[in-house]
């Protein structure tokens, strides 16, 4: 059974998920309280003032998120040797109903907004943010069977290497060509010293680490895309919780800071939104629809669809313990976007300010409509 088989590691990190889960909650809300108090002005200017050249804001959302992309590198490494990505078999259901929870929502958004100057926030529906959505299931206990927690975090890791690949291709700007070439040879340099020269102290990688962060910052290319290189070249062994294993030392090291540091000062740096008197006319806007249908309709739709799709033709079989109201279920949450889905919200529109509020708050509502919707189906459609 897959309760039998789910590691240590995963139980650890599903625990401190559902904790980071609330501490975001409450981060969001005290950022937003302060955004629209007397303090505000004051606060905001805080996460403007510079520092070497680049905004507190950027060090948040260009070198904290890379720590953090690093941690999400890691977590799909173990998921891909010893998780539930290892096996083809089981990893592929959760794969497609990534896809279908990926191009759904971007349909919808398309739908809305092909041809206009908001087009380029297709990608924000399109990420499922996996703290919240644990935090969610873990609030319902012994209701939701281990397997439905493994699917969804299988699926909302695939869908955050979506988002991430997502963010290589469409959210990058002009390029230099040389940083690039730079960044792409200190990986390749990297990859030889695991795979050639076998060195498993971790300096080397984080020395290099830090050299092709630079280099990726320089380039254009996004700088987080760094981390999740980073991670995919950090020695791992395929011995589950090898304590040896440079991969699993440093995703030890990380697990702590990247949910309870990195994601709730994210959380304060992008969710101070001054809540004008006209928000609610912005939720009709067609930038604003198109994220939160694509969040909250396109999320389960596209996941469900491909899953009956799957299912249908014999490619997969649903995970032991899950009947079709535990897909749904999973499907709803996994409409919760929240970090993922404002990271690109501050790549798609960068520079317009008032759009990027619209969009956050969009794409919060829809989140929180999400989270609620797929708490209470579970709620009352298990036992």
């Amino acid at each position: 059974m897959l309760i039998e088989k789910a590691s240590l590691s995963f139980k650890n990190f599903f625990d401190s998920e559902k904790s980071s889960g609330i501490l975001l909650i409450v981060c969001t809300l005290v950022s937003l309280a302060i955004a629209n108090s007397t303090f505000g002005t004051n606060y905001l200017s805080i996460w403007s003032s510079y520092i070497a050249g680049l905004s507190v804001e950027h060090w948040v959302n260009d070198g904290l998120m890379a720590i953090f992309f690093l941690f999400i590198g890691l977590e799909l490494e173990r998921e891909l040797y010893n998780g539930e990505l290892s096996s083809f078999k089981n990893a592929l259901l959760p794969i497609l109903a990534a896809a279908g929870g990926i191009l759904c929502p971007a349909l919808i958004h398309y739908l809305f907004n092909a041809n206009t100057p908001t087009q380029a926030g297709i990608g924000i529906p399109m990420a499922t943010d996996i703290a919240f959505a644990l935090g969610v299931l873990a609030l319902l206990g012994s209701r939701i069977p281990l397997s439905l927690k493994v699917f969804l975090t299988a699926l909302a890791v695939m869908d955050d290497l979506g988002a991430i690949i997502v963010i290589a291709i469409f959210y990058t700007t002009k390029i230099s060509v040389l940083y690039l070439i730079a960044a792409i040879l200190i990986f390749l340099f990297l990859i030889s010293l695991n795979r050639i020269f076998r060195v498993m102290a971790l300096t080397p990688y984080l020395v290099g680490g830090v050299l092709m962060w630079f280099c990726m910052l320089q380039s254009g290319v996004h700088a987080t895309i760094a981390g999740v290189l980073l991670a995919f070249a950090i020695p791992f062994s395929s011995r589950v919780d090898d304590a040896e294993s440079p991969s699993h030392r440093l995703e030890h090291i990380l697990h702590k800071p990247a949910a309870f540091l990195i994601l709730p000062i994210f959380a304060l740096a992008n969710t101070g939104i001054i809540i004008g008197s006209d928000w609610v006319q912005h939720l009709t806007d067609i930038n604003s629809l198109g994220i939160m249908l694509g969040l909250i309709l396109g999320k389960p739709l596209g996941i469900m669809l491909f899953c009956l799709i799957a299912i249908a033709l014999g490619i997969c079989k649903l995970p032991v313990e899950l009947n079709w109201k535990h897909i749904l279920g999973a499907g709803l949450l996994g409409g919760i976007g929240f970090t993922m889905s404002i990271f690109i919200t501050n790549l798609a529109f960068a520079g317009d300010d008032a759009l990027i509020a619209a969009s956050k708050i969009s794409v919060l509502l829809a989140s929180l409509a999400a989270g609620a919707l797929g708490f209470l189906w579970l709620r009352f459609s298990s036992k």
